[in-house]
């Protein structure tokens, strides 16, 4: 699929883009280019150290702001497909410095948009999170307009070959900043801070991840958001996963913070199927039949939330720590 393409990931030193590189370079090492778009030097050299240019010559690495449009034009060139997963995303960080937010998250999506139609790119895939589903925080928001962004240019593209998709999931395990990472240095000092005892999130891992947007590459028709059927699990949950012995700390949600993460609301409902492992919610103005033919799916019922409190698949203390130990420490051992 990938062999012989010319791929970018905006955001490329994340976690994301990091296992995303890996697993590329096994399955497709043939691939002509994979270039590593951001703007920390710091994490592009480490990066590098990782794939070093002796060993992965395709592995590029450019300096850049995806709010930067002329640098961003300029990376696009002989691009076949673009992973956009430049984002800021923390929800507190979001609520006091919004302008922040919306110059990344918001202009800087118009400026993936607008590059790839300047460019020859064919498939664009950007991710998304629960957060865009009925935001109430200025992170999702920013989100949720991008990914109404990204939607809609599949409308203005003209007779250009090219469809922009998106995927939307939850909290990604072990992925910097997220509360596994966090409640594993919390618990060596025998105190985890829950926010609250009813909050639930989706979890996914970052192979997940990387498999759930190397499917849309390969299967996207345009205009879908890609939602993968994961299990919830209380925070909670990890908590005692990771450190059974450990106080707990009720703090409060913080701001912006849902105590239930959704990523069908019931509006959406209206306009998603349902296929295999994933659901697919599409433009209000689509043809529902072919998407549904093209999928092999069905539509879901009218007024079905996808949500992390209702969900009906549930991690289980035994079933987190299986998985921190499969996909974020294979040493783990609880506290």
């Amino acid at each position: 699929m990938l062999n012989g393409k010319s791929v970018l990931i905006t955001g490329g030193t994340g976690s994301f883009g990091k296992k995303f590189t890996e697993i590329i370079l096994k399955r497709y090492p043939e691939v002509k280019r994979l270039v590593i778009y951001s703007r920390d030097e710091l994490k592009q050299f480490d990066m590098a150290q990782l794939f070093p240019f002796e060993k992965f010559p395709q592995v590029r690495f450019f300096i850049g702001d995806v709010r930067d449009y002329p640098r961003f034009k300029r990376a696009c060139q002989g691009i076949d497909v673009i992973i956009h997963a430049a984002a800021l995303k923390q929800v507190p960080a979001a609520e006091y410095n919004p302008d922040e937010f919306i110059k990344t998250n918001i202009n800087g999506a118009q400026n993936v948009i607008d590059a790839a139609l300047g460019s020859d790119v064919k498939i664009v895939v950007a991710l998304s999170t629960d957060k865009a589903a009925a935001p109430i925080n200025l992170y999702g928001a920013t989100k949720l307009v991008s990914d109404k962004l990204f939607i809609a240019a599949n409308n203005i593209k003209g007779r250009k070959d090219i469809r922009f998709s998106a995927v939307r999931y939850g909290n990604v395990m072990g992925s910097r900043g997220s509360v596994i990472p966090f409640f594993m240095e919390k618990a060596k000092t025998g105190i985890i801070p829950i926010t609250d005892k009813e909050m639930t999130r989706f979890n996914i891992s970052l192979e997940e991840g990387v498999e759930m947007v190397l499917w849309a590459i390969e299967n996207a028709i345009g205009g879908e958001i890609f939602v993968p059927k994961i299990p919830s699990y209380t925070i909670e949950t990890v908590a005692k996963a990771i450190a059974p012995n450990a106080k707990l700390d009720y703090i409060g949600i913080r701001p912006g913070e849902k105590i239930h993460e959704e990523m069908i609301t019931e509006s959406d409902s209206y306009n998603t199927i349902e296929f295999d492992k994933y659901f697919a919610i599409l433009p209000s103005n689509a043809n529902k039949q072919k998407y549904i033919e093209h999928y092999k799916g069905h539509e879901i019922p009218k007024g079905y939330k996808y949500n992390s409190g209702t969900n009906s698949d549930w991690e289980t203390i035994e079933t987190m720590r299986e998985k921190i130990v499969k996909f974020v420490d294979p040493d783990f051992k609880a506290f």
